[in-house]
């Protein structure tokens, strides 16, 4: 195991991430990543589903991209190279703070006192979501746990994963996402849309509803990447649709080893079947297609109009 704060690199770029081994790094991570990702819902203008909230994968980590701050821009940068959370912005200025094992308390106060000292403070809603622990943010001492090996072998997956979506991205020429990474979940997702309005969404826990109408108010088949938790102890790639056409969940789905999951509602392919395989772009792909395809067939989508011919 690397030591925290070390700069060695794992070079497989399809890493072993069994969740038992960094669960308390992830919750960590999970929660530092909502801080980042409230500020820049805090500072950038909505855009439909939620879309401007999103952080992004870069060649060392996770961005914000470029958010407005009155007439200047700021961006902030988590390197899982170099272990930092970089604040940067267009007048030149930068603040740099160690990512290191120390509480989320910790981590909140040294980034919004960053943000001060740049005279661009940020005010945000300390409470996370999506999750079932709502200790806010400056209230969060029991979250602790930085290693750096962990955090950088997530971000090489994550890296992997958004070239593959960003392939099978190129097939579609309909409405569709930015492949991004949502900090409320903490899962990679690229979405496609039929087009047409969908029912009002009942909801999700630890969500508010109206969060849930605005990010599902028109039919979708979105996939992607999560680390696992809850009904789930293993990474996997997963798709789902919305709303779920009759015989969606029996489709026959590509490679073999994924399956429908009752309780998520979500076909999911553990990652380890991708990481071990002999062209791990292939199996990938292969289950990305081939859940598309149960949700526009089963749904009725208008493929010759929506796919790249």
């Amino acid at each position: 195991m690397v030591s925290q704060g070390s700069k060695a690199m794992t070079t497989n770029s399809w890493p072993a991430l069994p969740l038992e081994e960094w669960k308390d790094t992830y919750a960590t991570l999970h929660m530092w990543t909502q801080i980042v990702g409230k500020i820049r819902l805090a500072l950038t203008p909505p855009r439909n589903h939620w879309w401007n909230t999103t952080l992004y994968v870069t060649p060392r980590g996770l961005t914000t991209s470029p958010m407005p701050y009155n007439d200047k821009l700021l961006q902030i940068d988590f390197d899982f190279i170099d272990h930092l959370l970089v604040i940067e912005t267009n007048e030149g200025t930068t603040k740099k703070i160690s990512l290191r094992s120390q509480s989320v308390a910790e981590f909140y106060k040294e980034t919004m006192t960053a943000l001060g000292s740049l005279k661009m403070p940020v005010t945000i809603w300390t409470t996370p979501v999506e999750v079932q622990d709502r200790t806010p943010f400056e209230n969060d001492f029991k979250h602790t746990t930085y290693d750096s090996e962990y955090a950088q072998r997530v971000w090489r997956i994550l890296a992997q994963g958004s070239r593959i979506l960003s392939e099978f991205s190129s097939r579609f020429i309909g409405k569709i996402s930015p492949v991004h990474f949502f900090w409320g979940a903490f899962d990679l997702a690229v979405t496609r849309f039929s087009g047409r309005t969908a029912p009002l969404h009942p909801g999700a826990p630890n969500m508010a509803r109206y969060v849930a109408i605005e990010a599902y108010s028109h039919e979708v088949s979105s996939c992607g990447f999560w680390p696992g938790g809850g009904p789930i102890d293993e990474p996997v790639f997963y798709a789902y649709a919305y709303p779920e056409p009759q015989g969606f969940k029996d489709y026959p789905i590509q490679p073999p080893e994924a399956f429908y999951h009752p309780e998520m509602g979500e076909f999911l392919l553990p990652y380890d079947v991708v990481r071990t395989a002999n062209s791990p772009d292939k199996v990938l792909l292969s289950f990305l297609q081939s859940s598309y395809e149960a949700e526009a067939i089963c749904a009725k989508w208008d493929r010759h109009t929506l796919e790249r011919q």
